[in-house]
């Protein structure tokens, strides 16, 4: 996380280089084939440059914002969004503000977050890329709402903004927590009434139990993973031990959702 003593150059218009909403037509290249994806940049609700990774096919069943975790970036989502794809949904995966690298690929927006003293103090301050993103992300998906997937912090955060944004539709929150300094989650997220799908390691699940004791939501899927499994969405990489039941579970959440 990185954090400046001054707030410089977020209020700043787009320029030349960033995509437009309208302009979705032009993100066509990447439909068909699903080992592709189109890297494209748009503004944060303060002006700063979010880098994102679009991974589209044709009529979606829905569309899917991925948020990483600490000290990533969207390459977490690599393999992730192309097994989305093939079960017919369309993937934004985004870099945040605060995070760094994975899968040899670098933040950009944390790295421009830094270059430009962009203070980031804590990860509540990452609220504005992943609100930018949600809206985004509703526009390409014809104003319907989507799903969103968070991964540890920005678990904690996707399952803070689908409380009261009617542009999410449902929450898949890989290891969410008490990660926001300042909040608590477990009363702030109370009220939440979305479907929501909710993992993490083997070792977090008791904590993740209490966390969602007072949400709202009938419908609940916690997967609890039999094995060690690991924290964060990474539960779902191909070299995790026990992958495939926690696909076979969030697939089955993901089914049941109109």
């Amino acid at each position: 996380m990185y954090a400046a003593t001054v707030l410089v150059g977020c209020n700043k218009k787009p320029d030349s280089n960033y995509v437009k909403s309208i302009e979705v037509v032009n993100f066509n290249a990447a439909i068909g084939n699903i080992t592709d994806f189109k890297t494209i940049n748009f503004p944060s609700k303060d002006g700063l440059n979010i880098t994102a990774d679009l991974y589209l096919i044709k009529k979606p069943k829905n569309f899917i914002l991925l948020c990483h975790q600490a000290g990533f970036s969207r390459g977490e989502y690599i393999e992730t969004a192309k097994k989305l794809n093939k079960l017919g949904y369309s993937c934004m995966a985004i870099d945040q503000r605060s995070g760094n690298v994975a899968n040899n690929v670098i933040n950009q927006t944390a790295k421009l977050a830094k270059n430009d003293g962009v203070e980031v103090k804590t990860y509540l301050d990452v609220k504005p890329d992943i609100e930018a993103a949600i809206n985004y992300v509703y526009k390409m998906n014809k104003s319907k709402p989507i799903i969103i997937v968070g991964s540890s912090y920005s678990a904690s955060l996707s399952l803070l903004l689908a409380v009261n944004n009617d542009k999410i539709k449902a929450v898949a929150a890989f290891s969410p927590g008490e990660y926001l300094k300042g909040l608590n989650l477990a009363n702030a997220i109370a009220a939440l009434d979305k479907p929501l799908f909710v993992t993490s390691s083997k070792k977090e699940i008791k904590s993740v139990e209490v966390l969602i004791s007072k949400v709202k939501s009938k419908k609940i899927t916690q997967f609890k993973p039999k094995v060690k499994s690991i924290h964060g969405s990474r539960a779902l990489w191909s070299k995790t031990i026990g992958n495939q039941d926690c696909w076979k579970s969030f697939r089955a959440f993901l089914k049941e959702l109109k």
